[in-house]
């Protein structure tokens, strides 16, 4: 049976990856910080902790994918009309010839990739919400769609 104290400091470190919205990888500090300085004490927050770190950084994954995916797919659209000639020197780049019926294939994969990230980044939110409740209610939580990194 897991304490109030182990509950407490394992759904803070659920809700702790909640602070990227307000700094900058925060979602991968504080976790890492709470996790660290309790896991050698407390099987559950060490499970939960690296419930946490994995499911981040697993989205961190996901997230690069679809951005290697999105930029590239935009960029090619946007200039596959522009010669390499005016890009090296410096000429006036006019993107008047675009035509959406000619890139409409990149486009939409730029789109799609553009749309999952941003499924992601709400379903991220409720997860985190959803794994803190598990958690102070003394459940083990495993997050979806997660790489165990750590294990």
């Amino acid at each position: 049976m897991e304490t109030t104290t182990e509950k407490n400091i394992a759904t803070f470190t659920h809700l702790s990856s909640l602070t990227q919205y307000f700094i900058p990888f925060g979602n991968y500090i504080f976790p890492i910080i709470l996790w660290s300085t309790k896991k050698e004490e407390s099987e559950f927050v060490d499970h939960h902790g690296k419930q946490v770190l994995n499911f981040q950084l697993s989205l961190l994954l996901y997230s690069l994918v679809l951005i290697m995916i999105a930029i590239p797919s935009f960029l090619i659209s946007a200039f596959k009309n522009v010669s390499f000639q005016s890009l090296v020197h410096h000429n006036d780049i006019t993107l008047s010839n675009f035509n959406f019926e000619d890139n409409i294939a990149l486009l939409t994969v730029g789109l799609i990739c553009v749309l999952i990230f941003g499924l992601l980044k709400v379903a991220e939110f409720f997860l985190i919400i959803y794994a803190s409740i598990k958690t102070s209610n003394g459940e083990r939580y495993k997050y979806p769609i997660t790489i165990p990194f750590i294990k």
